[in-house]
């Protein structure tokens, strides 16, 4: 009896095969985009559960004014002594870039990190050779991932083997781990050991506001409250510190699973977060797809149904009954929906490749075949059969046969209701998306091109290893037809890497605030079109000056209950220590995505904190410019590697998640 069925069904979806090829190719496509879905959202939402001991970790942060991810290298000692019955207590110290030269051979290093004996029994990685018990407790040692370890010795055994590191360390490779998934809130492509550098920071691990981007993580033993830590660490801060400070700051415990979703904290993270509602909105999406192509089948069916009365009326006379026509109908959609599942899953394993590198996350094929996927797989191929086929069974099962032999068959007013809904349902839905996929381009559009506060266009940046040379490098490079503007900064507008504390005895503001501090030189204001509401923009001094003035943003300026920007001018603020006048007030730039609060800023001139060097290209031939700057940079740091990046390439990876 069923391979009747089938043989019938296959008839069937051989005889009507526009009907069958557009009804496969629709649910196909809505297969496939759910699989690619599931698969994104998975990914997001499984950060760092990789880690068997995830649910025990807590990532220790600080709350003064702000939420900052980093704390104070004297945090990790302390809390071992003051936590005894914490498991572990460990320090990382994460680095942007580095450069790394094996023997002749140099590498620009993106993503790598300090850290200390008690990192990798905190967090599970797969070792494929050291012991990861002792392989940071020595000085000038490092542990590569693999695909670092076949990068710098290829099929060379690397244990033993020596890198040098920023032309200052030389260590010795004492462990090969496994690459890293890619949803780990602490990505890195290897791992220096702490004790390395511990006497270059050993000023930073006293003082309890001695913040140098290092983050700290404890292991709580098995079965332990979080809130028994919790609670204690006003104490904790009054007993290593003092019961003032322990007044003003605190020490929020963040769960590890939930780094990749918090909002709340400055713009300092390892990884950019994003809110889980995003992701509960693409499964939302996925749904919509699926209902959409399950009402497309529907509508075609019914449709259909008046081609096939005739059919169905000779089966009724020569004796099939209902049951049977229903069976018969919903093997049909059987059929259709496993070769629309095969086609989804192919379309699927094709596009993943490309997706992942679009949305730059480590997803492949080979995913599609694990148990969650196949158990997503088997509820949709099953929903789908009964969705899409049970109502066209019934409808066709319904017709009178001496109607249908006479081709008088027409739909019930309920069935032609029932589509008209669906149809209007298909409809609102597509109507929903389309309108939100155009609100989404617009807000992309608008986030990165509308109303930053400064000209980004035609501008890199690079660093500037060497502050001595700095007058030279810019004569030469004035000298490059294809440099239109040129200045020293610590950073471009889009680019925050340090804050500050600030108060206002004058203006009877007391209680410290947090403010964002850029160093700049006179050309920055007039390069980037920053727009001056009052006083006078930053300019050059002398070096032997020992007097500060800073240019201060609007909400900088709000903060010190100030409305107008004349008002603020030749008003005095204790800044970074310093007793700094304020000699102009810019209005405010974006130096951070906009979905976060806008924050003060404050820009002074202080040439030994110029990190960069930010050129504005003429926009003709800029890669021939580009290849200049890079030939005149490298013969005056040729023990560095020349590397650029365009500033509104930075400003979209703000929105990149």
């Amino acid at each position: 009896m069923l391979k009747n069925y089938l043989k019938t069904a296959w008839r069937a979806i051989s005889r009507y095969k526009t009907y069958s090829i557009i009804n496969i190719l629709g649910l196909a496509l809505g297969i496939a985009s759910c699989m690619i879905i599931f698969l994104v959202v998975k990914y997001e939402l499984g950060y760092d559960s990789f880690n068997k001991k995830a649910d025990r970790i807590y990532r220790v942060t600080l709350n003064a004014i702000d939420f900052n991810p980093s704390v104070s290298m004297a945090i990790a000692p302390a809390m071992r002594t003051y936590f005894p019955e914490l498991e572990q207590v460990s320090q990382v110290w994460h680095q942007s870039d580095g450069l790394v030269r094996i023997d002749k051979t140099r590498y620009n290093e993106k993503g790598y990190m300090f850290a200390d004996e008690h990192f990798a029994k905190i967090f599970d990685y797969e070792w494929l050779s050291g012991d990861p018990n002792t392989a940071l407790s020595e000085p000038k040692t490092v542990v590569l991932t693999q695909s670092m370890a076949k990068k710098y010795f290829g099929s060379r055994d690397s244990m033993g083997q020596t890198i040098n590191l920023d032309n200052q360390y030389n260590l010795k490779v004492t462990g090969i781990i496994k690459d890293l998934p890619g949803n780990t809130t602490l990505p890195f492509i290897f791992l220096v050991s702490f004790e390395t550098v511990k006497q270059d920071v050993k000023g930073m691990m006293n003082e309890f506001y001695a913040i140098a981007g290092g983050n700290t993580y404890i292991l709580l033993p098995p079965h332990y409250d979080i809130q028994n830590i919790q609670e204690r660490i006003p104490a904790f801060i009054a007993t290593n510190w003092g019961k003032d400070l322990a007044k003003e700051a605190r020490l929020p415990l963040q769960p590890l699973k939930e780094i990749h979703f918090d909002q709340r904290y400055l713009n300092s993270d390892i990884t950019p977060t994003t809110s889980k509602q995003t992701y509960w909105a693409h499964t939302a999406v996925a749904v919509f797809i699926i209902i959409i192509a399950c009402i497309n089948f529907i509508n075609l069916a019914t449709a259909q149904a008046m081609r096939r009365a005739k059919e169905i009326g000779v089966r009724k006379v020569l004796g099939s009954n209902r049951s049977q026509l229903i069976a018969q109908f919903l093997g049909e959609t059987a059929l259709m929906v496993i070769i629309a599942v095969v086609l989804g899953l192919l379309a699927a394993a094709l596009f993943l490749p490309q997706a992942a590198q679009w949305l730059d996350i480590k997803i492949s094929a080979g995913q599609l075949v694990q148990p969650s996927a196949i158990a997503l797989l088997l509820l949709i191929t099953v929903s789908m059969i009964l969705l899409a086929g049970l109502y066209p069974a019934f409808v066709q099962s319904a017709f009178n046969p001496v109607d249908s032999l006479k081709s008088q068959t027409v739909l019930s007013l309920r069935g032609l209701t029932l589509r008209k809904s669906l149809v209007v349902v298909q409809f609102a839905i597509s109507q929903i998306m389309i309108v939100g996929t155009l609100v989404v381009a617009y807000q992309m559009d608008f986030f990165k091109n509308r109303d930053l506060g400064f000209d980004k266009d035609s501008v890199i940046s690079i660093g500037l290893p060497d502050q001595s040379k700095r007058e030279v490098l810019r004569q030469q490079l004035m000298n490059n037809p294809g440099v239109k503007e040129l200045s020293f900064a610590s950073g471009a507008p889009a680019y925050n890497s340090q804050y500050t504390d600030f108060s206002s005895p004058e203006l009877g503001i007391t209680k410290g605030d947090v403010t964002e501090m850029k160093f700049i030189d006179e050309n920055y204001t007039d390069m980037f079109k920053l727009k001056m509401l009052a006083g006078e923009k930053v300019a050059k001094k002398n070096e032997n000056d020992t007097t500060y003035q800073v240019v201060v943003n609007e909400t900088l300026m709000q903060k010190l209950n100030i409305t107008n920007p004349q008002q603020a001018v030749g008003k005095h603020i204790m800044i970074n220590g310093w007793n700094a006048a304020i000699m102009g007030v810019v209005q405010d730039f974006q130096s951070e995505s906009k979905h976060k609060k806008r924050r003060p800023c404050a820009l002074m001139y202080r040439p030994n904190r110029f990190y960069a060097a930010c050129i504005k290209l003429q926009p003709s031939n800029m890669q021939q410019t580009i290849a200049g700057i890079d030939k005149s940079w490298s013969a005056m740091f040729p023990d560095e590697l020349f590397q650029y990046e365009f500033l509104d390439e930075h400003i979209a990876g703000w929105y990149r998640q």
